[in-house]
């Protein structure tokens, strides 16, 4: 080829997507390609130690920036990033509007930088569907980023189409998915709001043009690897016709280098002295804890899971992220709850070192809400989970853990709820965890959980199954731009 492949990334505003998407990036750019990131000003500052360390490890990765019209919609300036709307599920949905609003708002300006640097490809999230219109204006092939599991897009497109949950009798009745291997079981009440109503929301208008932009992409770019979901990967492409590249586990490409700049986030945390308190524990005795960036439990759930931690007896480490409201700040933990835990557990209010946590031998098991990258990264260090779904596409991704690789204890979450989650009794969090970590069938979920992990670098290293797919993607846009010339 006459010059080098020049491929634009443009991640959705908010931390769980900037973060792949951005790995991604690095991913290309190591193989040569010529990368930029498309995004706006305070996003571009969450990843920018990121981009710094890999000029210097010889990864030139671009970046473009477009002005985010909040006034325009009238959000406060500043906030470009679905992390820093409010918190309370009220206020969210509408300015969650607003910010989608002003999201549409940047087409125009992104369609001038496609017709400035005419790259040879565009990757942007499904949360763009308007991006596919853009790119086919100047004959730019546009893959779409899907950051979830192949199971989660085969269950999706399963409900569009066969449509169980409406031959049910009552939201807790359960049906089985038609036509997916496996027999994923699900209930109505764990469904999304857009899938349950027949009225269109404005969640399902998002959803409806992102699924009709992607019929009309170049194909889906995914972050998995095959031996992982094979028979789900399989079904994407085989059944229902998708065309489709796994190229993860992304996370991956930071395994190398992992220190507290890794995600362009200050840690809540003395870093040393923590994993000196890491170290002073046996392996696979600790117990982490976290919900990601967007759940906000209530002081009473919260409440719920102090009280089963401290029944259960195990270390533990605790990432809290709690409702923003006028409560103050440890009203939510039961008295003495701190002091009696010394040296037994920590809580971390704000943001933790995750893949950092994982990976060290102390932590045996990962209380998640089974979003899509704390679920890989839980994987790639080959630690089973309790999942605790919320809403979004976690119930799907609980199925993968519990159901079909069996490295996950429910904890019983049987409500779709935005934000906030379904209300989980203490006996039922103190029975998951303990079954976890210290029941019959602890070792057996540790040792699939390390042997996935194994997989997972395979897949990821020279000859394994995403580096091929990765290669033949890179090869089938080099001969796209080729023909095109």
């Amino acid at each position: 080829m006459g010059r080098e492949i020049h491929m634009f990334f443009f991640p959705f505003f908010a931390h769980g997507h900037i973060i792949p998407t951005v790995d991604m990036a690095k991913l290309f750019a190591s193989r040569g390609v010529k990368t930029t990131i498309v995004t706006t000003p305070v996003n571009a500052s969450f990843f920018s130690n990121t981009i710094q360390r890999s000029r210097e490890s010889g990864i030139h990765i671009a970046v473009e920036l477009l002005k985010f019209p909040a006034a325009d919609v009238g959000l406060p300036e500043g906030c470009e990033s679905t992390d820093l709307l409010p918190t309370s599920p009220d206020e969210n949905f509408e300015t969650m509007m607003k910010f989608m609003q002003a999201v549409q708002l940047l087409q125009e300006p992104f369609e001038k930088l496609l017709r400035e640097f005419k790259p040879d490809c565009l990757v942007a999230d499904l949360f763009f569907p308007w991006a596919t219109d853009a790119a086919n204006k100047f004959g730019i092939p546009r893959l779409v980023f899907q950051g979830t599991s192949y199971i989660s897009l085969c269950v999706m497109e399963c409900m569009r189409i066969y449509e169980p949950h409406k031959k049910v009798q009552s939201d807790s009745e359960p049906f089985v998915v038609p036509n997916l291997p496996g027999d994923i079981e699900l209930t109505k009440s764990q469904l999304p709001d857009s899938l349950k109503q027949d009225v269109e929301t404005d969640f399902s208008k998002i959803a409806k043009a992102a699924r009709e932009a992607e019929l009309k992409s170049y194909g889906v770019v995914v972050n998995s690897f095959y031996e992982l979901e094979a028979p789900y990967a399989d079904y994407f492409r085989n059944v229902l016709g998708k065309k489709a590249w796994h190229i993860g586990p992304l996370s991956l490409c930071n395994r190398e280098n992992i220190d507290k700049a890794e995600r362009g986030k200050k840690s809540a945390i003395d870093e040393h002295e923590f994993l000196k308190w890491l170290d002073s524990k046996e392996p696979n005795s600790v117990l982490y804890i976290c919900f990601g960036s967007m759940t906000c439990f209530t002081s009473a759930q919260l409440k719920e899971i102090a009280m089963a931690l401290e029944a259960s007896e195990l270390q533990f480490v605790w990432v809290v992220r709690k409702q923003k409201n006028n409560e103050e700040d440890n009203d939510w933990l039961p008295e003495g709850f701190e002091k009696r835990s010394e040296g037994k557990g920590l809580i971390i209010r704000g943001w933790a070192p995750q893949v950092l946590i994982l990976d060290h031998v102390a932590v045996g098991g990962f209380v998640t809400h089974c979003g899509w990258n704390s679920t890989l990264e839980s994987v790639c260090a080959g630690v089973p989970m309790v999942t605790w779904p919320t809403f979004a596409e976690q119930f799907y991704n609980e199925k993968l853990v519990t159901q079909v690789l069996k490295i996950g204890v429910a904890v019983g979450a049987q409500k779709w709820v935005r934000l906030v989650g379904d209300f989980v009794k203490m006996e039922a969090i103190e029975r998951a965890v303990k079954e976890l970590m210290k029941g019959d069938k602890a070792e057996e979920m540790r040792n699939r959980a390390k042997a996935l992990a194994e997989a997972a670098k395979k897949a990821f290293e020279k000859g394994g199954s995403s580096h091929s797919e990765l290669n033949g993607l890179i090869e089938e846009i080099g001969l796209a731009f080729s023909i095109d010339q």
